[in-house]
């Protein structure tokens, strides 16, 4: 008697990804009641046709955790209780979503592993976002106003719930998955529609930094004697390059996380390791350092004086300075 022919690697038949679902032997591949394991089934049929790298997501772990304690030394050293919580939380999920590649290392037919990479590796940047947005509402304030075209404030009356926005989007379409077994079409759809809806608000924060940035250092006041930028000289150049920087890093990495859910979770792009550890692990770490150096405290802590302030209040205090625009001496 002919013996059933076995699909190849990568293909399946019926619904959720990879797309079969179940292999001869009624071997679930896919989903809460998964029962492959590396003993019973070959690594091609699982959802990335790979076991995550041990090495690379053990890295990513650690220096998370580190960037993590860093943030929040720094966060308590100069009271910028904001940027801190925004930057813990943030290395806190995406630390938690690779402790989920590590769990696919050892099973990777792991649903519980799988999602939880995939939401919260996914959203984890979302929290840096929300710092980078208050700190350029209070640089501007604390530095000039003057040469913003969008007043302080509306950077987070309209930067923030973007953010919201784009973090519930990808939640949402993650916790759609994960009660559909993978097979809902809706949930990848809507994660990809908060990563893309993150890349179009990110596009258009850069350009209002970018310009606010480039309009301020060739000011009168930024040349001025005595003026703010000589005060603080290269900490100001380190903070705006630091902030710059990483708010680059994470729009190109939003954009190809857009392209890598394109195709839904049995694409080409989502069952190859080597690019996802660079433009997400390798993209996302270098920005969160990054922000270390794009630390508001690094420009606010200069002009503080006697007890230090909590970064908020000196950047709302400082409102002072921009009366030496050229606008506010009319």
């Amino acid at each position: 008697m002919a013996q059933p022919q076995q699909p190849p690697p990568g293909k399946m038949t019926g619904g959720g990804p990879p797309p079969p679902g179940r292999m001869p032997g009624n071997f679930i591949v896919f989903g809460p009641r998964a029962n492959c394991t590396l003993d019973l089934c070959p690594v091609e049929m699982s959802v990335y046709g790979y076991r995550p790298s041990l090495a690379a997501n053990g890295a990513f772990i650690a220096l998370f955790t580190i960037a993590a304690m860093i943030h929040a030394y720094l966060g308590i050293r100069w009271r910028s209780w904001w940027f801190m919580g925004c930057m813990v939380t943030g290395c806190f999920v995406i630390t938690l979503g690779y402790i989920g590649r590590i769990i696919l290392y050892y099973n990777p037919w792991s649903f519980a592993g799988f999602m939880m990479q995939i939401i919260l590796v996914g959203s984890g940047p979302v929290w840096f976002c929300g710092a980078i947005y208050v700190t350029l509402s209070k640089t501007v304030t604390f530095l000039s106003p003057a040469y913003s075209r969008i007043p302080p404030r509306l950077y987070i009356w309209i930067f923030i719930p973007c953010d919201a926005v784009a973090l519930v989007l990808q939640a949402v379409g993650g916790a759609l998955s994960t009660t559909s077994s993978g097979a809902s079409q809706v949930g990848v759809d809507m994660g990809i529609a908060g990563l893309a809806f993150q890349v179009a608000t990110m596009t258009v924060f850069s350009t209002a930094m970018v310009d606010y940035m480039i309009r301020y250092m060739r000011s009168p006041m930024a040349r001025a004697d005595g003026s703010i930028v000589q005060v603080l000289g290269v900490r100001l150049r380190l903070f705006f390059l630091g902030l710059a920087s990483a708010t680059v890093l994470i729009l190109g990495r939003s954009a190809y996380r857009v392209e890598e859910l394109s195709k839904g979770y049995s694409g080409p792009s989502i069952r190859n390791e080597t690019p996802f550890i660079w433009l997400e692990g390798v993209v996302i770490i270098v920005a969160t350092y990054l922000l270390c150096i794009g630390h508001p405290g690094i420009v606010f802590s200069k002009c503080r004086q006697g007890r230090p302030e909590s970064t908020d209040k000196i950047a709302m205090s400082n409102v002072r300075l921009s009366s030496l625009s050229p606008e506010n001496r009319m």
